[in-house]
């Protein structure tokens, strides 16, 4: 499993071997350790968010059209729950406890579920995240 800052994308299902994918750590991608049964990102993505295969559908187009692709693994045959968070969170250090209150505005969160072809070209089930 890698270790990781900010947040990464998280399979739900009991399989410790399917862990894995790209990780995203101060902004950065980190290529993750695969193994045959990981999924497959889609092709593509919206330029605004290069270097990731991702799409981000909005009501407004703002980011890309409300029928984008919401899933971020392709061959999935199953169910995708997309919602943006807005709020507030609270930073602490962890050093000196001094706590800071940040916005966070349309925090991307999404789940996969569902059977999907693998890397090995198989069959698969199971449950992702992308927070």
């Amino acid at each position: 499993m890698v270790k990781t800052d900010v947040a990464a994308p998280v399979c739900l299902d009991s399989n410790p071997y399917r862990h894995r994918g790209a990780t995203f750590g101060l902004g950065i991608p980190k290529a993750a350790a695969s193994a045959p049964d990981d999924p497959l990102p889609i092709p593509g993505g919206d330029p605004n968010a290069a270097p990731f295969h991702v799409f981000g559908p909005t009501p407004d187009n703002s980011f890309s059209p409300i029928d984008a692709e919401p899933a971020t693994i392709t061959n999935l045959n199953g169910f995708v729950g997309l919602a943006y968070i807005d709020g507030k969170v609270q930073r602490t250090d962890r050093k000196t406890g001094q706590t800071v209150t940040l916005p966070m505005i349309g925090a991307d969160m999404r789940f996969m579920s569902g059977v999907y072809r693998g890397a090995d070209n198989q069959i698969h089930e199971g449950a992702f995240a992308l927070v």
